[in-house]
């Protein structure tokens, strides 16, 4: 599936190399499991943001390098795509930045023409440049932000909620960015995703590594932060969201937890009614 890492160091701009990883290097595991897109998003010193992407195919080399950047931040997010819905170009690959936020998503949500209809009714089909889901839900949260003038948390509930009602979903896991925020989102119990609090610093150095996400960053060892995964990345411990939390982490590190959707999706879809190629993405094999 889509692995989803996002870390906010709160005032601190710290400098912190990611490595988005790839699959054994032979064809046939390449086939398998090599992402098809990898991608970072950050909130530099000054507050803009920046997002570092690219598809990466499984055929297009058998030595196929690790993307690899050393970037300084307040705030981080990295995803490693396995494409469900749309092919293997810029515009589909993670992560997505509309409004001066970036968004992360893992899982999926069919009725996209239902969906189309709903953005076009909020004069925001403009802001989806490619094909993906992900990109429609991102769209379908920043009207919803637009229209509580600004507030996220509310955004976040109002659009997640019409697609909790409307459209059927197999999951949503989000991460979306602000300069000075983090929010997390776990729906409903189909993915994990993980919390890891490190505001009491011990003085240890950050090295976090998942099957295709590493991180790693000495300043993270004088400076607090909290950490968000799809899986455990190391040893610490990594605390569950529960099935419809919803995390936000602001400019002081608080951290704000509150399940918003205590109940799953109407149209909950299983692993079994998604497409081949969906079913894959979520589930990959090995």
């Amino acid at each position: 599936m889509c692995r989803l890492f996002g870390l906010h160091a709160g005032h601190h701009a710290v400098t912190a190399t990611f490595w988005l990883l790839n699959a054994p290097d032979s064809l046939a595991a390449q086939s398998r499991h090599n992402p098809d897109g990898t991608g970072l998003g950050v909130f530099g010193p000054d507050g803009a943001p920046h997002v570092y992407k690219q598809p990466i195919a499984a055929w297009q080399d058998c030595a196929f390098a690790t993307e690899a950047h050393d970037l300084t931040a307040t705030t981080f997010i990295a995803h490693v795509r396995y494409a469900s819905t749309g092919a293997l170009e810029v515009r589909n690959t993670h992560p997505f930045l509309q409004d001066g936020r970036i968004f992360a998503h893992n899982g999926v949500v069919e009725g996209l023409d239902v969906l189309d209809a709903r953005l076009a009714d909020l004069g925001v089909a403009d802001l989806v440049g490619g094909e993906s889901d992900s990109e429609r839900v991102f769209a379908l949260i920043t009207a919803a932000i637009r229209s509580a003038e600004g507030d996220v948390t509310a955004g976040l509930r109002d659009a997640i909620g019409w697609l909790a009602d409307t459209v059927p979903i197999y999951a949503v896991n989000v991460l979306l960015s602000t300069a000075t925020g983090l929010w997390a989102l776990r729906y409903p119990d189909t993915h994990e995703l993980y919390l890891l609090d490190r505001r009491e610093v011990a003085e240890r150095q950050m090295r976090m590594r998942s099957h295709r996400i590493a991180a790693h960053s000495e300043q993270l060892s004088r400076h607090p932060a909290v950490v968000f995964a799809s899986e455990p990345m190391d040893g610490e411990p990594w605390q569950p969201l529960a099935p419809g939390e919803l995390v936000h982490v602001d400019a002081d590190l608080n951290i704000h937890r509150e399940v918003v959707f205590p109940d799953p999706p109407k149209h909950l879809l299983q692993l079994a009614e998604l497409t081949e190629k969906a079913a894959a993405s979520q589930h990959p094999a090995g």
